[in-house]
């Protein structure tokens, strides 16, 4: 109890909110997004090359709301973003129960997209804010396990749900997400906070972001082999569950298993796989999470039951684990420490893939069905890692043509 109490007393109670907050929103969120394709397919009369369209303008909107999301926060304040982003999201699921049109679930997606670009910043400066630094991290590691802990279980309460009604995970989703916004809201007022610091950073422009790839040859590969990588990644979270739908018995509940046990994967294994790769390069590591996201395309294609599948998305787990810690310390130690926001805020462009995957994908699967799918995106992800490799080749002539010591 002593130990608890203690634990409850080291940070504020509004990060201890956030905390708890994130893992019921996520919860919420993955019991409804991930079966969004299944939904579109079953209770609207889209292709599935057309609801590849709507799930990846929320990515593309989550991209373009990257770049404004700094000015309107100078503007509007960022207490007034983070509780609007809240509340939208409520707006969003709740319509997502309810709306029929195409365009009305594609304007839904647009506004999840802008809500997660304009949440996710701010609430981590909260965060900050309410933290002395040398707690910060503690407090940044909690999140995580609480997005994983939130997304292990979602998927499975979801499928629950859908067997009851297929819009039901949606509404309840947009429930949890009001309730959330109105707690935030008032301890936001009882604790007196007006106004949300965070780290003072330079907004990174569209036109700032263009010109640094356009002017760095090796950072122009990196982000084209994270947009191939996030093509094939996007498979996973959206195309799969209409593969599975169409030729499984029970492929919403499949689904379901599927996504929870690539949490779990997650929660368990990212503290010692990253203390492994830490001991090779990120460019190995990258390579390396490629091949797995590779072998568990296969696996998806020759799949024919439950466990088959189960080892097969821990396979592609493994190689989440690996790719995306190591792309951003890729780009960590090209970036020169005055670019280094322009940078990262650059590498969000490769979200152009997880727009373009979804149609891609339903592309594929209408016209050549899951097994010719995924045997396609496991080649395109081998693909991607041809590109980091050109990027760390052409940096180490870069390096060695100035006279420059050797960072890859």
């Amino acid at each position: 109890m002593n130990r608890l109490r203690g634990f409850l007393g080291s940070y504020h109670p509004i990060v201890h909110t956030l905390i708890l907050g994130t893992v019921m929103a996520r919860a919420a969120s993955s019991m409804s997004l991930p079966f969004l394709a299944i939904y579109l397919a079953k209770h609207t009369s889209m292709s599935a090359v057309m609801i590849g369209v709507v799930i990846g303008m929320g990515a593309l909107a989550g991209t373009v709301g990257g770049f404004i999301g700094g000015n309107l926060s100078d503007r509007f304040g960022r207490r007034i973003i983070m509780l609007a982003a809240l509340f939208g999201w409520a707006i969003v699921f709740t319509g997502f129960s309810f709306v029929k049109l195409p365009v009305l679930f594609m304007l839904l997606n647009m506004l999840n997209g802008l809500c997660r670009s304009f949440y996710e910043p701010v609430s981590q400066a909260l965060m900050a804010d309410l933290t002395e630094p040398a707690k910060r991290l503690s407090v940044f590691s909690m999140r995580y396990m609480a997005i994983n802990v939130g997304v292990a279980v979602g998927p499975l309460l979801g499928a629950f749900f859908a067997t009851m009604d297929g819009s039901l995970p949606f509404l309840l989703t947009g429930i949890v997400y009001f309730i959330y916004a109105v707690t935030l809201y008032v301890l936001l007022i009882v604790f007196g906070i007006k106004q949300i610091e965070g780290e003072k950073k330079q907004p990174v422009t569209f036109a700032s972001a263009l010109r640094v790839i356009r002017s760095d040859v090796t950072f122009r590969y990196y982000i084209l082999g994270g947009i191939i990588g996030a093509i094939g990644y996007s498979q996973v979270m959206v195309t799969l569950s209409q593969y599975l739908e169409q030729n499984f018995t029970d492929g919403v509940k499949m689904f379901a298993v599927l996504m929870s046990v690539n949490a779990i994967v997650v929660i368990a294994l990212q503290i010692p796989l990253t203390r492994i790769s830490n001991k090779y390069t990120p460019l190995a590591a990258i390579i390396f999470g490629n091949l797995m996201f590779a072998l568990g395309d296969v696996g998806f294609a020759f799949s024919h039951s439950l466990i088959p599948l189960i080892v097969s998305m821990g396979i592609f787990t493994l190689g989440e684990i690996l790719n995306y810690p190591a792309a951003n310390m890729l780009i960590d130690k090209l970036a020169p420490e005055h670019m280094r926001g322009t940078y990262f805020g650059a590498q969000t462009l490769t979200n152009v893939g997880h727009f373009m995957g979804p149609w891609i994908g339903g592309f594929l699967l209408v016209a050549y069905g899951g097994s010719v799918l995924y045997l396609i995106m496991a080649v395109v992800v081998m693909a991607g890692s041809l590109f980091y490799w050109k990027g760390a080749i052409n940096l180490q002539n870069f390096l060695k043509n100035s006279s420059k010591k050797e960072i890859i």
